[in-house]
């Protein structure tokens, strides 16, 4: 069984305060490798602030499986305020990333992926996105990767015998899902007597979510459509996929 993927967020504030999440990822499925907190609040319960459209039944699911395992992030962070300047630093296999920026912003690419990875129907989406993590996406980044994954998803659609979405009718639907998801669980943690750090972090991630949904529904690719131009002539007639094709077999291409 290949190893888990293991992602590491490290938080330091100005006082010198560290916190650090290891956010382990159990491959090929990238699902989160989690542990129950020590004490379920309430807030962690499916019917506290249920998603309306939560297909999850209290008796298969008696936590809601995303509160549950925020709970570390929540606890962490109860005190701090949205615009705490941190210092954070993300650590993945491959590369690291570090950034000085508003707690919000830090604190909302770690809680996207718990969100992502912990089991919910709608949020799980999003998983194929998890296995290229950028951290601090900027919301035409998200959407780029959004669109991305999702024709990649059609095509494995089609080898599996399924119709293809082309025209990406049902991804703006599950963007609209996501919404859904996302003010609930804004609701959920508005109820807890804590400052306004991870409230504000999961509003952040739904407005990245309303601007990806807006692109994808009003199909704003004019920007797109110019660094796509190479692949607008026949590969068979075309110089400039030929001479795309020479910039490849040589070791220049991008």
């Amino acid at each position: 069984m290949p190893e888990d993927r293991v992602t590491t967020y490290q938080f330091t504030f100005g006082d010198g305060t560290t916190r650090e999440f290891n956010i382990k990822l159990r491959q090929p499925a990238l699902g989160l490798v989690s542990k129950p907190p020590n004490e379920e609040p309430e807030w962690t319960a499916l019917t506290f602030h249920q998603c309306p459209n939560c297909p999850l039944s209290v008796d298969e699911h008696p936590r809601c499986p995303v509160a549950r395992n925020l709970v570390p992030v929540s606890d962490a962070f109860c005190d701090r305020v949205s615009f705490d300047e941190v210092d954070i630093v993300v650590q993945t296999e491959a590369r690291s990333y570090g950034k000085r920026c508003a707690l919000q912003e830090a604190a909302s690419s770690l809680m996207g992926l718990i969100m992502a990875t912990s089991g919910c129907p709608h949020l799980d989406k999003l998983r194929p996105m998890v296995y290229t993590h950028l951290p601090f996406s900027t919301a035409e980044q998200t959407t780029y990767r959004a669109v991305s994954m999702y024709l990649l998803a059609q095509f494995f659609r089609q080898r599996h015998g399924h119709a293809p979405d082309w025209e990406l009718r049902d991804l703006s639907r599950a963007y609209e899902d996501i919404r859904i998801v996302n003010k609930a669980f804004a609701r959920r943690l508005a109820q807890i007597q804590i400052k306004d750090a991870n409230l504000n972090a999961i509003v952040k991630l739904d407005n990245q979510a309303g601007m990806a949904w807006f692109s994808i529904t009003e199909q704003q690719w004019e920007d797109l459509e110019h660094i796509f131009r190479p692949y607008f002539t026949d590969e068979s007639s075309g110089p400039v996929c030929q001479q795309t094709a020479a910039k490849i077999s040589t070791g220049h291409g991008l």
